[in-house]
């Protein structure tokens, strides 16, 4: 029997073709997302869904998609998709993440125009029979700075446009090598210093934790005179209330919002402002874009439903089903291991390299590399995956490499991540026990034996006594339950470690209240995404 796919967004209808083409019965109805509870009783009759952002796949209807295998989304964002409930349900989420990269850097330099000359203003006066040509007195964009927040695939090109305008780009991304940076053009400086050159600032960046309201009003004070402000990327990396504040008293000349904290965007402290040009949400919108994504989804589902290949997965590896069985426990460590040298890393890196001992080493370390690679940079960029994360990588100049070797241990199988900086290098060691649970073996050259848990503590000190003590008084006082507390030094008074498993995170004060003490070198929360 042939797979069936429903379409419940609007598609291009060059998508619906590629199915039919590939012998896939297809069901267009673009309107039936919109209904939950339509939705709800037809899933079940679907091995896959094709959707944009109107359909929401939450987890009442996930629980009635008895027969569903692949969700594609057109377009890179997954918000409308209950991930965690897909993920239970085994249901594979694939999105498209660089159909739409030239139609939104194009918007952002459309944007920067527009605010550089005041055309939305100076159209709307003509249109009412005006012709107040003094009033609009705009600047040029020629032998300005650009300041670039984020210089991935979309920064990147946003880059190679302003150089073609012969302005000058500097660039803030914590990720971004010297030797791409020299590649792009661009000048990498560090964000308080981009803030004090830039004469238009652009965002090129996810939202996390790191990146909501960065542009707040204490970053706006750095700013030059006289500024302004792009950003097509995400709502809420700016502060749209410090930002009214600044383009009020006249510190910022202007700004161009394509996304704004709260959407669809109906009443925003940025409307009716001067100089503030504002756009719903227009970033992919262009007809290339619309069918690039839907092509790519199309081909993706089909791919997948026809001969089991996974490609752009966010939920899950590209490994075959032979070799799942084997192969996830490993996929997991290798994740879990870039996830702690992700976290632990600030500065931009230079290296990867992913060192199998072992039995692990006639794996398809392809996979597990991309899940390693992946684990590092999701502290920065949530969207990458595993099929992105090496793309990605190679856009920021960071040289990724594989060693092999037979097994030269204790264990069968082992994988060490080191990573590079140009101020330091992190390495870290797991192996997959017998019960199919990844273990850390071996941080900074020093051996434990640590089991992974969702919320861990990470500190280094000098070996002396009262570490344990203090750990264990401080987490009780605050009512933190320790569940696993692993130990390790390289040897009597030198450099030692502690990694605690925790019921969960320790709130600020605590952390603090480790580092006053004076004994830790550092103290670092850790998070790892944990079935």
């Amino acid at each position: 029997m042939a797979p069936k796919v429903l379409v419940s967004d609007k598609l291009s209808p060059t998508a619906v073709q590629i199915f039919r083409d590939n012998g896939i019965e297809v069901d267009f109805e673009p309107d039936l997302g919109k209904d939950k509870v339509e939705l709800m009783k037809r899933i079940g009759e679907y091995d896959g869904l094709a959707i944009r952002s109107a359909t929401k796949v939450t987890e009442k209807i996930l629980e009635n998609a008895t027969n569903l295998k692949v969700i594609g989304r057109a377009g890179i964002g997954v918000d409308n998709v209950d991930l965690n409930a897909a993920s239970r349900k085994g249901v594979i989420v694939m999105n498209t993440p660089f159909g739409n990269s030239i139609t939104t850097a194009e918007h952002a330099i459309a944007m920067m125009f527009a605010v550089a000359r005041q055309i939305p203003e100076a159209s709307a006066s003509t249109h009412a029979g005006k012709w107040e040509k003094s009033k609009f007195m705009g600047v040029e964009l020629t032998n300005k700075t650009l300041g670039l927040i984020g210089s991935g695939n979309i920064g990147s090109i946003v880059a190679s446009r302003a150089l073609g305008l012969k302005m000058k780009v500097v660039a803030y991304d914590p990720f971004l090598s010297e030797e791409r940076a020299a590649e792009l053009g661009v000048k990498k400086v560090e964000l308080d210093e981009m803030l004090a050159q830039a004469d238009f600032i652009t965002l090129h960046v996810p939202k996390t934790e790191k990146t909501a309201g960065m542009l707040d009003a204490a970053a706006i004070a750095k700013m030059k005179k006289g500024v302004r402000i792009v950003n097509c990327a995400r709502g809420g990396l700016v502060d749209e209330d410090a930002l009214v504040e600044a383009l009020k008293s006249g510190h910022v000349a202007g700004a161009a919002f394509d996304v704004f904290a709260v959407e669809p965007a109906t009443d925003s402290p940025l409307f009716n402002l001067p100089n503030v040009v504002v756009t719903p949400h227009l970033g992919a919108a262009t007809t290339e874009a619309q069918e690039n994504v839907a092509i790519q989804v199309a081909e993706q589902i089909s791919d997948y439903l026809l001969n089991g290949a996974v490609t752009n997965a966010i939920n899950m590896p590209s490994i075959t089903a032979e070799e799942a069985p084997v192969l996830s426990p490993f996929v997991k460590l290798a994740s879990h291991l870039g996830a702690f040298i992700g976290q632990m890393t600030e500065e931009a890196i230079e290296s990867v390299n992913i060192l199998y001992d072992g039995k692990v080493s006639e794996m398809n370390t392809k996979a597990l590399s991309s899940a390693a690679i992946a684990g590092v940079m999701k502290a920065q960029n949530p969207d990458v995956n595993m099929v992105s994360a090496p793309v990605v990588a190679a856009e920021r100049g960071i040289q990724c490499s594989t060693t092999t070797q037979e097994k030269s241990g204790v264990f069968d199988s082992y994988i060490k991540l080191t990573v590079k900086t140009a101020k330091k290098e992190r390495s870290i060691a797991g192996t997959v026990f017998s019960d199919g649970k990844p273990r850390f073996i071996q941080i900074k050259g020093i051996n434990i034996d640590a089991e992974v848990g969702r919320h861990m503590l990470y500190t280094t000190n000098d070996d002396m006594p009262g570490i344990i003590g203090t750990l264990g008084q401080t987490m009780g006082e605050s009512d933190v339950n320790i569940a696993n507390f692993t130990l390790g030094r390289s040897e009597a008074g030198a450099n030692a470690i502690a990694l605690l498993y925790l019921d969960a995170q320790p709130p600020v004060p605590v952390l603090e209240k480790l580092r006053q003490t004076g004994m830790f070198q550092q103290v670092k929360p850790l998070e790892f995404d944990v079935e």
